[in-house]
């Protein structure tokens, strides 16, 4: 290992911080009807109810954040050194895994205004950005092998450059898709957060 290369420990306690952070703050947005809305019992379901875009959008973060720190944790089973430029293509993730809790946010207040076109780009348009950041730390990492293994085989490398195609894709059609059918497009999403969360298991 060279000087300006440094172990991954740091790095992975670091990023685990920042993904439960956000995590957490995901559920901050759920918010508790107030008690002078709600006299009956039958008033406070019908507020829950009402609430349901908050409750769709807080699943469908949840799980693009879990699968997230799910598919972090297992690259660096294959990544074993870090250098600066490294350092800094993960940090760039991070910034944008962050951000995750206020395009859910604003998602859930609009899904059904009639602005609910801008508030889906901006929601599907995000995990375009962290489908990116993602695929780009891991061929950063992988060209030549820079920073893997000495144990991980050119197959491992082809599965996970093969893996990693078809977010960029499949998010980038979401996002089209909120200009033409904003449902269409969170129905997108959300199917893509299932699929994501079956093949990370396997």
């Amino acid at each position: 290992m060279t000087d300006d290369e440094k172990a991954t420990g740091r790095i992975e306690a670091f990023s685990d911080g920042v993904f439960a952070i956000a995590i957490t703050l995901l559920v901050l947005e759920l918010k508790v009807p107030a008690r002078d809305e709600a006299a009956t019992g039958a008033e406070l379901l019908a507020l829950l109810g009402r609430a349901w875009p908050s409750y769709a959008a807080y699943l469908v973060s949840f799980a693009m954040i879990l699968i997230m720190w799910v598919n972090h944790h297992r690259l660096f089973t294959l990544i074993t050194r870090s250098d600066g430029r490294f350092l800094f293509l993960n940090g760039f993730l991070l910034l944008v895994v962050s951000t995750v809790p206020f395009p859910t946010s604003l998602l859930a207040e609009f899904l059904e205004q009639p602005s609910a076109t801008v508030a889906m780009a901006i929601y599907a348009g995000l995990h375009v950005v962290l489908a990116l950041a993602f695929n780009g730390l891991w061929r950063y990492a992988a060209y030549k092998r820079r920073l893997l293994g000495r144990a991980v085989t050119e197959r491992q490398i082809s599965v996970v450059n093969r893996a990693f195609l078809i977010g960029p894709m499949l998010y980038l059609l979401a996002f089209l898709l909120a200009f033409v059918n904003v449902f269409a497009s969170f129905g997108l999403c959300a199917a893509l957060a299932i699929f994501f969360a079956i093949t990370s298991v396997e």
